[in-house]
């Protein structure tokens, strides 16, 4: 039999339509492939950050214009400069563009003659500014040269005296060597005389030493006294010639002493 609902009246109640059924497939896969990018990006996420944790991020524009970035020096940027950045952001270093051997030597010879220009400059302005404090006026100077030339003089003054003693030597020497005429002289007294020819030759060039270190002190002081007077002038120590010139006290020549 069939049975028909009735409502509190008895009227015969209808029945409910039955509504369709929402199907979840479509929003559940967009769920799942939403949730798979999200992932692929947190791993992406967390390969730089590791990276800039430990190498540093590589960064640079290439011949394109393009700004490339990687974890480890990018092939496309060997003839530019690569930034490695850190996870921050900031600048950690910068790589310089790999060059060919020769490139490579050319600019390292490059370096190596700006760093002595550079030394050698510091040299001189170092140099020039020690004369001034040694030097600052040429009353100064005049005395230093003075000193300088003080034991030549003594020096040429001892030699002086030994020559004449010499001298007076072989006088006696050829005197007493009369008393042997058309004979051979003694053996001792022809060792002597001898001895006293070597010791004025000796004396001699010990003499010819002095004269010519006399000269070299004063052309050195002579050339060390033209550079002080442009820096007395005022020009900046530096920038003037080097002067080959010193100022440390010379020792006699070892003939002379």
């Amino acid at each position: 039999m069939n049975f028909q609902a009735r409502g509190p009246w008895g009227a015969a109640m209808a029945a409910p339509k039955r509504q369709p059924e929402c199907s979840t497939t479509g929003p559940r896969r967009a769920w799942r492939s939403a949730a798979a990018g999200w992932a692929l990006l947190c791993l992406a996420q967390a390969a730089l950050a590791q990276a800039a944790s430990a190498g540093g991020i590589y960064s640079c524009i290439d011949a394109r214009g393009r700004r490339l970035t990687s974890d480890r020096p990018i092939p496309e940027c060997l003839d530019r400069e690569q930034q490695v950045r850190s996870q921050d952001g900031a600048v950690r270093k910068v790589l310089p563009p790999s060059y060919s051997p020769e490139e490579r030597a050319r600019l390292d010879e490059q370096r190596r003659r700006r760093e002595l220009a550079e030394a050698a400059q510091k040299d001189r302005i170092r140099h020039d500014r020690n004369l001034l404090a040694r030097f600052p006026d040429p009353a100064t100077h005049d005395r230093a040269r003075q000193t300088a030339l003080e034991s030549v003089e003594t020096a040429s003054s001892n030699n002086t005296k030994r020559l004449a003693q010499l001298e007076r030597e072989q006088k006696a020497l050829s005197d007493e060597a009369e008393f042997y005429p058309n004979r051979e002289l003694p053996r001792a007294l022809k060792s002597r005389i001898e001895n006293n020819k070597a010791a004025i030759e000796a004396q001699k060039i010990s003499a010819s030493h002095q004269v010519a270190e006399r000269q070299r002190i004063n052309a050195r002081y002579d050339e060390e006294l033209a550079h002080l007077r442009r820096l007395w002038a005022g020009a900046a120590p530096g920038s003037l010639a080097a002067s080959t010139a010193t100022t440390d006290p010379v020792p006699a020549p070892a003939a002379a002493r």
